[in-house]
């Protein structure tokens, strides 16, 4: 029977004397429309696929090709996201920026920022332009702890941004004269179509019109509101353009030259997440830190990353339209110093266990929780961010 992973490992593990390497987490995937289904890729600018080729085996004699359908940094996002979703159970810090406040955000606008989903974690603009009260975030205690914290003095990041030091950070917008830290992501995860069958289908279509009218009829209206649109050549006001550039008439979805790559259909799918220790053995609360201490948080690290996992992709899941994955088989590896030791991840409840068992032994070590197991601490955007957020979306008249 596989050995489950227990938190004596884990602590062993991500010691300083430590010789284990980490954690492979091994997830074949299938997609909800069965084996050889559809799935789309990520498509990124140019209406490009990440193409790739890599070997399946060391024993084969040429390497696959293949098609990355989720990256890294995207997958680091699923995980927070997962982890906000659940925070209840988690018990994970969060802040919030509250947009509440400002008038006129279109309904499909969040009214709330946390930061399980700022794109750069703590060196993301959005907690920069922030306000606690009555004073500006940065300028807080607690504001600058976090700003001025690296992987080698982590106790803030501990307490309040964990998932920094899991995902990786990169200071980089306080400007060129101000601390610019970085820290590598110790958690990396990936999801992978192996021979594609095809990569130069693209999608076509028409959308139709009841009452068929015309495309080609003459308009003037306002890319930035509709609503207003005036009919024939004499209209005055917004821009000159076609009933079918309005949503009226029978017109394809695109042109053939700008349609985009379609789903794929591909031999087999594949996730592969790891977590490094080497990376982990980076993070310390500090010279004076206990080795105990430095331990039980670069554990509790590699939990939360093992809830979070098993949260986002555990079980069925959607990446985006058309590409939704089932997992049909998972595996455990742990990279040991003197030999890999298949272990079971279980399930979620015992992950979550797991967690909690390194939450507790993180606050008996001394490791500062400040942020966990409490309410989200509430931010307000600054005057600043709130101009710019007020230019990006105006007032319309009715």
């Amino acid at each position: 029977m596989t050995k489950s992973l227990t938190l004596d490992a884990l602590l062993r593990g991500c010691a300083d004397e430590s010789f284990d390497d980490g954690i492979r987490i091994d997830t074949e995937l299938e997609p909800v429309a069965g084996p050889g289904g559809s799935v789309k890729p990520a498509v990124y600018e140019g209406g490009k696929y990440q193409q790739d080729k890599r070997w399946a085996s060391v024993a084969d004699e040429q390497p696959t090709p293949v098609v990355v359908i989720d990256n890294v940094p995207s997958q680091a996002n699923r995980i927070e996201e997962a982890l906000r979703r659940n925070r209840a159970s988690a018990g994970v810090p969060e802040f919030r920026l509250d947009l509440s406040s400002i008038p006129n955000l279109p309904v499909h606008l969040p009214r709330q920022i946390s930061s399980l989903q700022f794109p750069h974690r703590n060196a993301d603009g959005y907690l920069r332009d922030a306000r606690l009260g009555d004073e500006d975030f940065i300028k807080t205690d607690l504001g600058r702890s976090i700003f001025g914290a690296t992987a080698a003095a982590s106790g803030p990041l501990m307490a309040w941004f964990p998932q920094a030091l899991l995902f990786g950070f990169w200071q980089s917008h306080l400007g060129k004269k101000r601390q610019n830290t970085k820290h590598p992501r110790a958690w990396v995860s990936e999801i992978v179509g192996w021979n594609p069958a095809t990569t130069d289908t693209r999608v076509m279509g028409l959308k139709g019109d009841p009452l068929n009218l015309s495309v080609d009829e003459t308009v003037m209206t306002n890319a930035n509101d509709q609503l207003g649109w005036q009919i024939g050549k004499g209209a005055r006001g917004g821009k000159r353009t076609k009933l079918s550039e309005i949503g009226h008439g029978q017109v394809p979805f695109m042109k053939e030259g700008d349609a985009t790559p379609a789903g794929i259909s591909f031999g087999r799918i594949s996730q592969r997440a790891t977590v490094s220790f080497a990376h982990l053995r980076r993070v310390s609360l500090g010279s004076e830190a206990a080795p105990a201490a430095d331990a039980a948080a670069r554990a509790l690290l590699v939990a939360l990353g093992l809830y979070g996992h098993i949260l986002a992709f555990g079980r069925g899941f959607a990446l985006r339209s058309g590409a939704e994955l089932r997992p049909q088989q998972t595996t455990m590896t742990w990279l040991g110093g003197e030999g890999d030791d298949p272990r079971s991840l279980g399930s979620v409840e015992s992950v979550r266990d797991l967690l909690h068992e390194a939450r507790e032994q993180a606050a008996s070590a001394g490791v500062p929780l400040d942020g966990w197991v409490r309410e989200p601490v509430v931010l307000t955007p600054k005057e600043n961010l709130q101009r710019a957020i007020r230019t990006s979306w105006p007032e319309l008249a009715d």
